[in-house]
């Protein structure tokens, strides 16, 4: 009875390991959805609303996005960055999409 591990605690550890995969990728899911929406955009728009260029959304999205995988796949291999990483491509992809994209979409 001392050396195995308990069921229970087995069980917890398997949730925490798939909602934090969950949780990666659904920050990788936004990101992408953000680098989807700047991709079409036309870069005079970010300038006329006193907005960063286009290239820089484009490189803040799409590192948002690299960031986001390098996540997941720490996730799915028990890296060092699978908490770390998501949350900041979220916080950047997020940037994005609430502040820059109704801008320049009006």
């Amino acid at each position: 009875m001392g050396t195995s591990p308990s069921t229970a605690w087995v069980a917890a550890l398997l949730a925490e390991y798939y909602l934090m995969i969950a949780f990666a990728a659904v920050c990788l899911v936004v990101a992408i959805v953000a680098l989807v929406r700047c991709l079409p955009k036309n870069a005079q728009r970010f300038e006329m609303s006193f907005r960063r260029t286009k290239g820089f959304w484009l490189g803040m999205t799409g590192g948002a996005t690299a960031l986001g995988a390098v996540g997941l796949l720490s996730n799915l291999g028990n890296g060092p960055f699978g908490l770390i990483f998501p949350v900041i491509a979220a916080c950047m992809a997020m940037v994005y999409l609430t502040d820059v994209d109704p801008a320049v979409s009006e």
